[in-house]
């Protein structure tokens, strides 16, 4: 991931709801959340969902399929892996073990990261 990149995911994260919703649907794991089921787990309204949505998903932050009449949506966990790739590329001056318990903290075995049912 480049600078830019970095930046856009972090500006879209910098929001109290875009962080719970991402939040949600990283806990939702790689079944994702419908959006009705998203606005109903944070009392928020379904258009502020649409909203931020849309700004999640302009970053790389979240994908989702049409299913029927319901969109379901999932965070992009291979976005978040570039970010924080970003900002730990030269982590600890040369000395990546030093790292590794971060990075133990944060692994997760969280499915693959497809795109091939992205649609935005």
């Amino acid at each position: 991931m480049e600078k830019n990149q970095t930046l856009d995911v972090l500006s879209a994260l910098a929001h109290d709801i875009r962080l719970d919703v991402f939040r949600v649907l990283v806990q939702a794991g790689p079944g994702g959340m419908a959006a009705g089921d998203i606005a109903a787990r944070l009392d928020i309204r379904p258009n502020t969902l649409s909203n931020n949505l849309t700004i999640l998903t302009a970053a790389g932050l979240v994908r989702w399929v049409r299913e029927g009449r319901f969109i379901r949506y999932f965070a992009r966990m291979d976005t978040m892996g570039g970010m924080l790739g970003f900002l730990l590329q030269d982590c600890c001056g040369g000395r990546p073990d030093l790292c590794q318990p971060l990075l133990d903290q944060i692994a997760c075995d969280c499915g693959p990261a497809t795109t091939t049912d992205v649609v935005a």
